[in-house]
C-alpha cells in the first residue's frame, strides 16, 4: 500500500536559518500518525510545507503514491490535504455558516449562508458534531471552534487531516473528545497527522510516531505500541531531563494583598469575593478547571479589567481600577495566557517587542525619538542570556516558535525589578524543554524577592512550582493550602466542584 503523504529531503531556511534539515516524513491510510517534538523543532513548518504555506528549498512530496508539486494552499486542498492550525483561521464576528462561504465558496460552491448552513449541517451529523450554523463563532468555545475548522477542511475534500497542537487549549474533557474523533477518523479510512509535544497523547492515541529535533527526523514511523514516555522524551530532547521542583526559599513582606475581589465576567463566570496574599519570593499558585474565572481574576490583577468591587493593593498602594500603566509602574509584570493576541504584537520585530515596555520610561532615549540602536542592543543581550533560539534582533516575532516567543516575553517582563508577576498558563502549548526553562524563569523571580502567582489548569505545573496552593471553582477560591499539605485527590474535588 502506498504512503498517504511522504515528504522525503526537506530543507527550509529563513532568512539564511535552517528550519528543516532534510527532514523526513511519513504516513498511512487509517492510522493516526503522530509528530512529536519540542517547540521549533521543526514540526509545524514540516507541515506547512505538506499544506502549501511554505515552499521547501529541496526535498520531495508524495501524495498516494504519486509525486505532488505543491506550491500553494490550493494545491494541498485539491490532494485532499487539510490542516487545521493551532491558532484558527475564523471571523469571529461572522456565523459558522459565514465562515463556511469564505472558505469554501469556490470548491464547494456555496455562496450563501443558506447553501453553506446545510452543508455544515450535514458533514457534522456524518462526523457526529453538534455545531449550530448560525452560531456566532465569537460566541462558541474553543473546542466548538476547532470542530468548526475540522468541518471546514472535511467539507473542503480532506482525507489527510493534519491538526498542530490541537488539544493545547481545551481542557482535558475536550481533548479526550478530540483526541478520539481523530482516532475514529482513521478508522474510517482517513490519515491523520498530530502534531504535538505531549507523550501521553502520542502514548494513548497513535499509531505510529516521528519525532524532530533541531529541523531532522530523528526517530521515523516507529510503531507506538510498547513505547514508553522516558524513551520518547529522550528522543525528543536529546538529553534528559525533568520538569522544575519546588524548592525552598526565605519569604518577605507582602506585596500583593488581595481582599473581598469581585469582577464581572463576559457572559461567563467572573470572580466572586476573592481573597489572598503573596509574599515576596513566594509562588502562589491557583489550580482550576478552565473557565471558572481565572481569565478575569488575571485580568484584574493586571489592570485590564476594573473590579466591580474589593481591594487589590501592590507593596500597599491601593490599585484597584487603575490602568494598566499604573500598575506596571508600581512593578506589576504580567505572562498572559494568549502570549500573541496580548502579549507580543507579532508582526513587529524581536527587538520591538523586546523594547517596547521601556520606552514610556525613557530607557532608549525621548519616546518621541527612540535610540533603535540601543533597543537592538538590548534585544541582542535578551537572546544570548535567554536562549531564544531562531531569533535575531531584526526578526519578525511571528516567526518564533511557541517556546520561544515565551522566552521573548519573559525576558521583557523580567528585565529590572518586578514587584508582583502574574502568570497565567505560561507553559501552555509548549514542550518539555520549553516547560522547564520556563519554570526555572517563574523560580529566579520568586529568589529574587518578587511575588509570582501562577494561574494554570495544568495541576502538575502548580503542585511542582508553588509555595502555597489555592484551587478556583465558578470564580471563587475554595480552598487554600500550604504546600504538601494537601493531596492530589483533595485538590481535584475541590477543582471538580465537588467539595
Amino acid at each position: 500500500m502506498s504512503h498517504a503523504l511522504k515528504i522525503a529531503g526537506a530543507s527550509k531556511a529563513f532568512d539564511g536559518r535552517p528550519a528543516l534539515r532534510r527532514a523526513s516524513f511519513a504516513c498511512d491510510w487509517g492510522e493516526v500518525h503522530a509528530l512529536l517534538g519540542e517547540n521549533g523543532a521543526g514540526k509545524s513548518t514540516l507541515m506547512n510545507v505538506a499544506c502549501g504555506l511554505y515552499a521547501p528549498d529541496e526535498g520531495t512530496i508524495a501524495v498516494d503514491g504519486q509525486p505532488a508539486a505543491i506550491t500553494a494552499p490550493a494545491d494541498a486542498a485539491r490532494l485532499g490535504i487539510g490542516m487545521v492550525h493551532q491558532h484558527y483561521k475564523l471571523v469571529k464576528r461572522f456565523t459558522v455558516a459565514e465562515n463556511i462561504v469564505l472558505a469554501c465558496r469556490s470548491a464547494l460552491g456555496v455562496r450563501r449562508p443558506r447553501d453553506a448552513a446545510e452543508a455544515v449541517a450535514s458533514k457534522a451529523a456524518e462526523v457526529g458534531f453538534d455545531i449550530d450554523p448560525d452560531a456566532v463563532v465569537g460566541d462558541l468555545s474553543i473546542a466548538e471552534q476547532q470542530r468548526v475548522e475540522i468541518l471546514k477542511v472535511l467539507l473542503l475534500g480532506a482525507r489527510i487531516l493534519i491538526l498542530d497542537e490541537p488539544t493545547s487549549v481545551l481542557t482535558d474533557q475536550e481533548s479526550v473528545a478530540a483526541l478520539s474523533f481523530m482516532r475514529r477518523l482513521a478508522e474510517d479510512g482517513h490519515a491523520v497527522v498530530l502534531i504535538t509535544h505531549k507523550l501521553r497523547e502520542v502514548i494513548g492515541y497513535s499509531s505510529r510516531v516521528t519525532v524532530m529535533r533541531g529541523g531532522e527526523t530523528v526517530l521515523a514511523g516507529a510503531e507506538t505500541a510498547g513505547m514508553d514516555a522516558e524513551t520518547l522524551a529522550r528522543t525528543m530532547v536529546g538529553e534528559e531531563g525533568e520538569m522544575a521542583e519546588r524548592h525552598a526559599r526565605t519569604l518577605g513582606e507582602v506585596r500583593l494583598r488581595v481582599e473581598e475581589l469581585s469582577v464581572r465576567g463576559a457572559g461567563g463566570i467572573g470572580v466572586e469575593d476573592v481573597g489572598f496574599a503573596v509574599r515576596g519570593g513566594e509562588i502562589y499558585g491557583i489550580a482550576g478547571v478552565g473557565g471558572n474565572g481565572q481569565q478575569e481574576l488575571a485580568d484584574a490583577l493586571t489592570g485590564l479589567r476594573p473590579p466591580a468591587r474589593g481591594r487589590i493593593a501592590i507593596d500597599d498602594d491601593e490599585m484597584a481600577g487603575r490602568d494598566v500603566p499604573a500598575f506596571r509602574r508600581r512593578g506589576m509584570r504580567a505572562v498572559p495566557a494568549d502570549r500573541f493576541r496580548t502579549g507580543l504584537l507579532a508582526e513587529l520585530a524581536v527587538y520591538e517587542n523586546h523594547g517596547v515596555t521601556g520606552v514610556p520610561a525613557g530607557e532608549y532615549g525621548n519616546p518621541a525619538l527612540v535610540r533603535r540602536g540601543a533597543m537592538k542592543a538590548a534585544a541582542a543581550g535578551a537572546i544570548d542570556a535567554y536562549n531564544i533560539q531562531g531569533a535575531a534582533p531584526a526578526t519578525l516575532s511571528r516567526l518564533l516558535s511557541g517556546g520561544n516567543a515565551q522566552k521573548l516575553l519573559l525576558a521583557r517582563e523580567l528585565r529590572g525589578e518586578a514587584s508582583v508577576l502574574i502568570a497565567h498558563s505560561p507553559t501552555r502549548g509548549l514542550d518539555v524543554s520549553a516547560c522547564r526553562t520556563v519554570h526555572d524563569l517563574l523560580q529566579g523571580a520568586a529568589d529574587a524577592g518578587t511575588a509570582c502567582v501562577l494561574i494554570s489548569e495544568d495541576l502538575e505545573e502548580v503542585l511542582s512550582l508553588s509555595t502555597t496552593i489555592a484551587v478556583i471553582s465558578r470564580g471563587r477560591l475554595v480552598g487554600e493550602f500550604a504546600a504538601g499539605e494537601v493531596s492530589r485527590a483533595e485538590i481535584g474535588r475541590l477543582m471538580l466542584g465537588h467539595a
